[in-house]
């Protein structure tokens, strides 16, 4: 399956029922008068959030998407039917921005949980609502109201624990695959993996999610190479492993170049948790990979791992320490009474 991760779609709701004229003739009732029912209200457009889907591939083909009107109102003092609401169900992470792709209308985030975007127009009244003592006879009815419509663009974020960033060929698909049942494409060219992918980690009795995103060259924030837009993926993590090709030549220079791209994309992806690892290590003799390991940390300031996702070297404090931050914002998003909840 091809993945989609935006989608501009229009969206209509349903415009309400007209209102009926109408008055009671019937042999043998000495008294009639006005029986125009009410208009029905037109459907809504509701965004669902699906367990079952992970990309926005079904906006591909149908981008428009409209309500039923409401009925007309009849007489006899019948109301019109309601409109029947559509419903747009997407992958959990996706949010909704208005059309000028800032404004966020919904953020779904948890399965079963949905979003009204676009409201059906109001029933139009029948001439039954305006009869009064001065007014037996009206001859008034309400048109329905018009429902909302607009463009509306989906953007799917990716819920995972930890992401994975670092130049092209950095290794980060060969981790993924070596920590996780994944099997992302592998090969030993640039820009192997074209959009992101997710593996689930087993660790101590527990899981968490990890994602791959496209590897980011120097000016990827202006469109270079694939450009920033698979960033949005790793907002919501809340640990980064930053993998550093040890078989570079300059990889002071490799880390602070990501590290450039995500100051420049902003979302706050350059202040959360980091872990540095050195990758490719078994390419490497013992004195090479301390050399540039201590190149490394002096650049970015902190201790750094050096592991391999072929020999599996390093692998298992690499996830470690993911784990570790993992559980400590777990344990700070848990309620402080959640230990003693029935």
């Amino acid at each position: 399956m091809k993945f989609l991760d935006e989608a501009k779609v229009y969206v209509k709701a349903g415009d309400g029922g007209a209102g009926c004229v109408s008055f009671r003739r019937e042999k043998y009732v000495e008294f009639g008068g006005p029986d125009g029912g009410d208009g029905g209200r037109g459907g809504d457009v509701v965004v669902e959030c699906a367990e079952s889907l992970n990309t926005l591939i079904d906006f591909r083909y149908r981008q428009h998407f409209k309500a039923k009107r409401g009925g007309h109102g009849m007489g006899k003092n019948r109301a019109g039917a309601g409109g029947a609401d559509v419903v747009l169900r997407v992958p959990a992470g996706t949010q909704v921005l208005a059309e000028d792709k800032e404004t966020v209308l919904a953020d779904l985030t948890q399965p079963g949980v949905r979003m009204v975007i676009a409201r059906g127009g109001r029933g139009g009244r029948g001439n039954t609502q305006f009869k009064s003592s001065t007014n037996r006879a009206p001859r008034r009815a309400d048109p329905g109201g018009e429902g909302e419509e607009s463009w509306v663009w989906l953007r799917l974020k990716l819920i995972a624990d930890a992401g994975l960033i670092g130049l092209p060929n950095a290794g980060k698909s060969t981790f993924l695959a070596a920590v996780s049942a994944a099997r992302p494409k592998i090969a030993g060219y640039p820009f192997t993996t074209l959009y992101p992918n997710l593996g689930v980690v087993e660790t101590g009795g527990d899981t968490f999610v990890l994602a791959d995103i496209p590897g980011l060259i120097e000016g990827a924030h202006t469109g270079a190479g694939l450009g920033d837009r698979f960033l949005g993926h790793v907002e919501r993590c809340r640990v980064l492993l930053h993998l550093v090709d040890g078989t570079d030549g300059d990889v002071a220079a490799a880390y602070r170049t990501v590290r450039d791209e995500l100051a420049a994309y902003g979302g706050g992806l350059d202040l959360k948790p980091e872990v540095v690892a050195l990758n490719k290590a078994d390419a490497l003799s013992v004195d090479d990979v301390e050399a540039r390991r201590s190149e490394l940390a002096e650049a970015c300031g902190r201790p750094v791992l050096a592991l391999s996702g072929v020999s599996g070297q390093g692998v298992a404090e690499a996830i470690a320490d993911l784990y570790a931050v993992i559980g400590e914002a777990r344990a700070a998003e848990r309620p402080p009474n959640a230990a003693f909840a029935p």
